[in-house]
């Protein structure tokens, strides 16, 4: 736990400099329903309510805990990553490198015959009729074997494909032959690429992709977890593998919001959710919703993750250049659907982003 101390140190040295204003208060939104977690709500720069951050998680043992000071702890991302790879995708588009609407296979000839490959649009948009992780062999505990103790990659998510084009069903793999795709024409590996044009251009002083269960150095993790967790979170991969602090996942939400990240038209494509696939544009959901206190529907951009206990969401609210982001480790934690009009989702945003009802 020394070597995991003065990395903590380290890190801590150059946390992200937002500014913090006082001018909300979300706790009351969070206790009336039930959150139990890190939450966090920005607008432009400013921090407006943050979770206190009180001590790091007592060590149990396996020595997989480290915090940085003031305690940020670092979380699993889970399906966030999906987002992120969609903006590195569009990063090789914007170079010319990728097309979107063109047979993948011309990226990845591990995908076989050009005449049938799904197109880099069909991986993002989850219509590529790959192989489902949900419906691998069901393990001892009943859940699908691909998460736990079967086979998985990019070999396994390459067998037994439909044809693509079909309806929207969420897969996995889309994302996992995405990051293969993307190693390719980048020319390095998923955790060089996320480095080179995301960590450290952004200033995310502690988000990875998390190691080999052999490699646990630096392992990123929210208190200690088991090791079929940890396990678990390495087989995600291009899908689910990203760890880190909340204020890393805010600095990469403000530069998507503010257009650092791709061209206007790429983020354009990312954002433009179709209703026929419940509103998924490229790996985010992208949607207008009625908040309390608002004359009119809110523009909202969603992206969700979970993994075993922990859940992620991560919304952006572009007309308000607003960000609220929320972590916990309870499997149990209901956040609800915006559109339904109520639920914690809800109501954060509405608290948020209508607070005087004339907006």
């Amino acid at each position: 736990m020394i070597r995991a101390l003065l990395v903590a140190m380290a890190l801590a040295v150059a946390l992200p400099a937002f500014a913090e204003v006082p001018a909300f208060d979300a706790q009351p939104v969070l206790t009336a329903n039930g959150f139990k977690g890190f939450a966090l709500v920005a607008k432009g720069d400013a921090i407006i309510w943050e979770t206190p951050r009180a001590q790091c998680p007592a060590s149990t043992g396996n020595e997989l805990i480290i915090c940085e000071m003031p305690v940020v702890v670092r979380w699993p991302w889970a399906s966030v990553t999906k987002q992120v790879m969609a903006v590195l995708a569009m990063t090789e588009v914007d170079r010319g490198r990728l097309a979107l609407d063109v047979p993948a296979s011309r990226y990845l000839a591990a995908l076989g015959p050009v005449k049938g490959a799904p197109t880099v649009r069909q991986l993002l948009q989850h219509r590529a009729g790959l192989r489902n992780p949900e419906d691998s062999p069901k393990d001892e505990g009943g859940a699908p074997d691909w998460y736990t103790t079967g086979p998985t990659g990019l070999d396994w998510c390459l067998k037994g494909r439909s044809a693509p084009g079909g309806n929207w069903r969420y897969n996995n793999c889309d994302t996992i032959v995405l990051g293969a795709i993307l190693e390719k024409v980048g020319g390095q590996s998923l955790s060089s690429l996320f480095e080179e044009r995301l960590a450290k251009p952004l200033a995310m002083q502690a988000t990875s992709f998390v190691a080999t269960p052999q490699d646990r150095r630096g392992s990123p993790i929210a208190g200690a977890i088991s090791p079929q967790e940890y396990s678990t979170l390495v087989r995600y991969g291009a899908a689910g593998g990203l760890v880190g602090p909340i204020t890393d996942l805010l600095k990469f939400d403000r530069a998507l919001l503010t257009g650092k990240l791709v061209s206007p038209a790429s983020r354009a494509a990312m954002w433009d959710g179709d209703p026929k696939l419940g509103f998924m544009g490229l790996a985010q959901w992208a949607f207008d919703a009625p908040l309390k206190g608002c004359a009119s529907p809110v523009r909202l951009i969603e992206r969700r993750g979970g993994i075993g206990r922990f859940q992620v969401r991560n919304i952006l609210i572009p007309e308000r250049d607003m960000t609220v982001i929320l972590f916990t480790a309870d499997a149990e934690q209901e956040f609800g659907e915006v559109w339904q009009g109520k639920g914690l989702s809800h109501d954060l945003l509405s608290a948020a982003a209508c607070p005087t009802g004339v907006l």
